[in-house]
C-alpha cells in the first residue's frame, strides 16, 4: 500500500477510453483531470499515461479493477490486471487496484444531478427540458462518464486510506 505525499491519478480503463482523475496533493478530493482515447497499440495509451504522470507529479497510479457484482474476477478484470501489470513495467512509480464496481453507475448519477440543478437555474424554474438530461451528445456524455467514474474510483481509495495516508 502506498504512503506518503504526492498526488495520486486514478484510471478507469476502458477499451475505447481512459478516464483519468487526479488528486490534491493532501490526498483528500479526486477531481476528474482527462480522457484519453485508446490507440490500436497499448504502448502509446501507456505513453501518455507515462506523460500524464510527469505532467501531474503523480507519486501512485490507482487503476479501477471492474470485478462483477459478486466480487470475482470475471474477463474484464483480468483484462484490467494485465494492464495494470503492463502500466507498472513502464512507470516510475507504484500501481495499485481498487474494486470499481458501480463507479460508472454512480458518476452517470452525479452528473444527471448536477446537470438538472444548473437546469434548474439557467430556467430560473421555467419549465422542463426537452432534450437530455446530460445536456449533451451521447458519445460527449460517455467521455464525460469517463473522467468522473475515474474520480469516483480515485475517491474510494483515498477514502479508504485515510486521506494522506
Amino acid at each position: 500500500m502506498a504512503r506518503g505525499p504526492g498526488r495520486v491519478l486514478g484510471l478507469d480503463i476502458g477499451t475505447r477510453r481512459i478516464g483519468v482523475a487526479l488528486s490534491d496533493s493532501a490526498r483528500t478530493v479526486a477531481s476528474p483531470y482527462a480522457v484519453v482515447d485508446r490507440a490500436d497499440r497499448t504502448t502509446r495509451d501507456w505513453q501518455q499515461i507515462v506523460a500524464l504522470v510527469a505532467e501531474t507529479g503523480a507519486t501512485v497510479v490507482v487503476v479501477g479493477l471492474p470485478l462483477s457484482l459478486d466480487g470475482s474476477e470475471g474477463a474484464a478484470a483480468r483484462s484490467v490486471l494485465g494492464d495494470a501489470q503492463e502500466l507498472a513495467a513502464v512507470l516510475d512509480v507504484p500501481v495499485e487496484t481498487v474494486d470499481e464496481r458501480l463507479t460508472t453507475v454512480e458518476a452517470e448519477r452525479r452528473r444527471i444531478e448536477v446537470v438538472a440543478a444548473a437546469d434548474s437555474v439557467r430556467r430560473q424554474g421555467r419549465g422542463a427540458r426537452r432534450s437530455s438530461a446530460f445536456g449533451a451528445s451521447r458519445s460527449r456524455r460517455r467521455q464525460v462518464v469517463d473522467d468522473a467514474a475515474a474520480a469516483v474510483l480515485l475517491q474510494a481509495w483515498l477514502d479508504g486510506r485515510g486521506g494522506g495516508a
